[in-house]
């Protein structure tokens, strides 16, 4: 849970619980008194702060997959890239996927470092409107693992948020890890005080992935996150050759487009399969820059375009509402 301190027993039903200090398990836990007393159920200040610090930001993109795998880390990279093509634009990439960062390799920012400032973190920027921050960046080497529980998790993610100079920004895209656990919760929370546009929910056709995805939904509508759409990926492999398109992964229960049908949601695109897309990754290249004219690269830009409408409206809307 995102509130279970470092030092608590194992059973710690959590600080903001209304049996927080109360029950069994707390006996003998050095924050018993504390939690008994209410004063754990107080708003974490940080909140308030990230709130402050946020409030340059213009535009807050999660993006979510209930499953692992699906290419979340992909997209979140080439919807930063394709953002910031527009030159008039400042776009940032953050990376909470704590354990995985992958981020740092996809845009060719493998073995970059962060440098503190007055004003905090600085990110690493791959162009002069593309700013992009990770935990890669703070491991001595791409291979070290991070073996952290929850606590120490959301507290770098509190970090993150709060402690990097992000500046003014017309986009800050949030790349999230798999499942709805520790780090969604934390983000979620400390984002609250924040505009937050939604969520981009990336799926695979095939039945094993939509149910994860199903149950990210269920996650966003239980935290009030709102949903901008779903993205199938890996949605069939067009040959580079022949255009012809193969479905790798067939979606036996409908695939995305039946899910968002049956779910109400609207569904932003279906991106083909193309090994081009593996290959620009592992190199830190932006694809769509480096294989204009593939189809998956038009069907990029659709989404793109799609999400771009989406915050445009929904920022007229909150303005009318004011």
């Amino acid at each position: 849970m995102a509130d279970v301190p470092d030092n608590a027993p194992e059973h710690c039903p959590g600080t903001q619980s209304e049996q927080a200090g109360k029950t069994s398990s707390c006996q003998g836990c050095p924050n018993q008194k504390l939690c008994s007393s209410g004063a754990t159920k107080a708003p974490d200040p940080a909140i308030a702060e990230i709130g402050e610090k946020l409030s340059t930001v213009k535009h807050k993109i999660l993006v979510l997959s209930g499953k692992g795998g699906v290419g979340k880390s992909t997209f979140s990279a080439h919807l930063a890239h394709a953002l910031a093509s527009d030159v008039t634009k400042e776009v940032a990439l953050l990376d909470v996927d704590i354990c995985g960062p992958s981020i740092p390799r996809i845009m060719g920012l493998e073995g970059e470092q962060v440098h503190q400032s007055g004003s905090g973190w600085s990110p690493v920027y791959v162009e002069e409107n593309l700013a992009v921050m990770s935990i890669g960046f703070l491991l001595s080497s791409p291979d070290d693992a991070v073996i952290w529980r929850g606590p120490k998790k959301n507290g770098m993610i509190k970090q993150f948020l709060r402690d990097v100079d992000w500046g003014e920004l017309d986009y800050l895209i949030v790349d999230t890890p798999p499942g709805t656990s520790d780090e969604h919760l934390s983000i979620v929370q400390y984002l609250s005080s924040t505009h937050v546009d939604g969520a981009v929910i990336i799926t695979t056709p095939q039945e094993i992935s939509l149910q994860d995805v199903r149950k990210e939904i269920r996650f966003c509508e239980k935290v009030k996150l709102p949903i901008i759409g779903v993205v199938e990926n890996m949605s069939g492999f067009v040959c580079p050759k022949c255009k012809s398109t193969s479905q790798i992964f067939p979606p036996t229960s409908g695939g995305a487009e039946k899910m968002c049908k049956d779910l109400n949601l609207p569904l932003l695109g279906k991106i083909p399969l193309d090994p081009r897309i593996a290959r620009s990754c592992d190199e830190g290249k932006s694809f769509l820059n480096e294989v204009p004219d593939s189809p998956a690269t038009q069907v990029y830009q659709r989404i793109v375009d799609s999400i771009q409408d989406y915050c445009s409206n929904r920022a007229m809307e909150e303005q009318r509402a004011t």
